[in-house]
């Protein structure tokens, strides 16, 4: 029985052992239904639905005269009797549902405005409306019941980091600008005009002073800040879960963080079996596509380079003798009876993974064959094709011909294009590792280096001779968590030596001079003992969107912002006058 002045149970408590008890119950009036004689009311609150019924013979003459006027989402507490429903009249698909509450007294504690759109799980609601009135669209049940999945895995991984000895430790929110990748949200400081703090995109030099400092197993979770664009499963301002340790080595960091997730899971029903699978980033690119692979179905990529080594089709001729091409295709299985205007219409889907063009070929039902570039094959390149992909008839083989990279990334998009489009089943949940990353990628718009994953990652010692001669062969010490498609978390082991960081900020184009101006702090730190030391972050908001079986982390976020950045129900960010920007020191243009 629930300890409360106010109600004696939720509305989601009561069952049939509770027949004959007086209760007590608030929370709002979801529908209301006049029987002519007999008014039942739906009454919800966070916890579920209960069976309200006014009888004028038994609920008096001011209860049922206020139950005939209450309207949907009024708050109102209600005080009666259990007892069963009638025969017949039993909802079985309700937890409350063989019982109701026989009303004798009714309190109103509020009117409701009519609200703009039903409060139903299954209503037809544009998401900027849902967002407008968010704390209306809160009150829906399975909005309700997200927000306590995230809680209930929240306070989860909370216990299972206590139990394996980890230190939760804050870190400022107020702190330097150092560039992460994102742009940083600057905050201009009142007290020193002209200088700014930064909202950190992420504990990351925090926490490894934190392991300088001796902490050695820390975490946090966290609020963190990227100006950046925006996607279904991004937000300007997330969540994550960061971990750090301290002398360890990479296997050291992945067996806690197992031992620790898993502990997580299994508190709200989901089994990760361990140890978890690890793919190499290799691996990863050449057979899926994509280094954070869902392998709850099939369609891998095959290369087929040396098939198409003297073909006359000269796209795929010239890729297979260029030294760093491939060509590579996959099998849609069944899209191969797909209209050609259908299929022809996969091109512009490509275009958006960076293919120029799209070739194609359908097997068709029939046993005949419709292509735009199989009149260029040989009997025998046909035939690589068909072993290669374990072609039958109804397949639709789509190719990719290029850079490694770039060809695997093609198709990874249309992989997972087209397991959405023929609706591929994708039960239960995926974990794995996705290992050994590279250190360094070229950025191409900015014609330099660019770190992988962060610039404080330790390379793989048997590289180091090749960091500045040839970056590109590098590997390092890093390691994503991938689940169910999704990069979930990822993290590596750091640099703990001040002249290897030295020497990797150079390589991404850091004079020293900027070097210490931004990491000087970092670089004092590595030189007072730093231990080996690696860590990791857990997406929190990502995960519990994957949990909730949900497609957007804006459905497990009380507040979330839209993909421009607007929180339509406060509608900020807005203007500021003029006397606060006199206190910062600054004039808008």
């Amino acid at each position: 029985m629930s300890k409360h002045s106010m109600h004696t149970h939720t509305c989601g408590e009561l069952r049939a052992a509770n027949v004959g008890d007086e209760v007590v119950l608030t929370g709002w009036v979801w529908h209301r239904r006049d029987h002519g004689g007999l008014i039942f009311i739906d009454l919800r609150d966070r916890e579920g639905l209960t069976q309200v019924s006014f009888d004028p013979d038994i609920s008096g003459g001011t209860a049922f005269h206020m139950a005939e006027t209450v309207r949907p989402e009024w708050p109102i507490m209600v005080t009666g009797t259990v007892r069963p429903r009638p025969e017949g009249q039993a909802n079985h698909n309700l937890a409350t549902g063989e019982i109701e509450v026989l009303a004798t007294q009714m309190t109103v504690l509020n009117s409701s405005k009519t609200p703009p759109f039903q409060i139903e799980d299954n209503a037809d609601l544009s998401e900027d409306i849902r967002l407008r009135y968010r704390y209306l669209d809160l009150r829906r049940p399975s909005m309700a019941a997200n927000l306590r999945l995230r809680s209930d895995f929240t306070f989860a991984i909370r216990e299972a980091l206590h139990k394996y000895a980890f230190t939760e430790v804050e870190t400022p929110a107020l702190f330097k600008s150092t560039p992460e990748g994102a742009r940083d949200f600057i905050v201009p400081s009142r007290l020193q005009p002209g200088s700014f703090y930064a909202l950190p995109q992420s504990p990351q030099l925090l926490k490894q002073l934190l392991m300088v400092g001796g902490i050695e197993r820390y975490y946090q979770v966290a609020k963190c800040f990227r100006d950046e664009d925006l996607r279904a499963d991004r937000q300007p301002e997330f969540t994550q879960v960061d971990i750090e340790m301290s002398f360890v080595t990479q296997d050291d960091v992945m067996g806690a963080l197992e031992d620790v997730l898993a502990d997580a899971f299994a508190a709200v029903g989901v089994e990760m079996p361990t140890p978890l699978r690890r793919i190499s980033f290799v691996d990863a690119m050449n057979t899926y596509g994509i280094d954070k692979p869902d392998t709850r179905f099939g369609m891998e990529l095959h290369d087929v380079t040396d098939v198409f080594a003297n073909s006359k089709f000269k796209v795929f001729s010239a890729a297979a003798n260029a030294e760093g091409q491939v060509i590579k295709c996959i099998n849609a299985k069944g899209a191969g009876s797909w209209a050609r205007s259908r299929i022809d219409k996969l091109a512009k889907v490509a275009a958006a993974f960076g293919a120029k063009g799209l070739a194609w070929i359908a097997f068709r039902e029939d046993g005949s064959i419709t292509s735009p570039i199989a009149k260029f094959f040989s009997d025998e390149e046909m035939a690589g094709v068909r072993a290669a992909c374990d072609v039958e008839p109804g397949d639709l083989v789509l190719f990719a011909a290029g850079p490694w990279q770039l060809t695997c990334e093609i198709l990874g998009g249309m992989r997972n294009h087209m397991a959405d489009a023929l609706e591929l089943p994708r039960e239960g949940h995926d974990f794995l590792w996705v290992v050994d990353f590279p250190l360094v990628h070229w950025d191409e718009d900015r014609k330099a280096f660019a770190a992988e994953h962060q610039p404080f990652t330790q390379p793989e010692e048997a590289d180091l001779e090749r960091l500045e001669s040839d970056p590109l062969s590098v590997g390092s010490h890093t390691y994503d968590f991938v689940m169910d498609g999704y990069e979930a978390g990822g993290g590596g082991m750091r640099v703990h030596n001040a002249e290897l960081q030295m020497r990797i900020l150079k390589l991404l184009g850091f004079t020293e001079e900027a070097s210490r101006a931004q990491f000087g702090f970092l670089l004092e730190a590595l030189e007072y003992g730093a231990p080996p030391m690696g860590g990791f972050a857990l997406g929190l908001d990502r995960v519990c969107m994957l949990l909730a079986g949900a497609d957007s982390i804006r459905e497990v976020m009380a507040f979330p912002k839209t993909t421009n950045g607007n929180d339509m129900m406060s509608d900020a960010p807005s203007a500021v006058d003029e006397r606060q920007l006199r206190d910062v020191a600054l004039r808008l243009l």
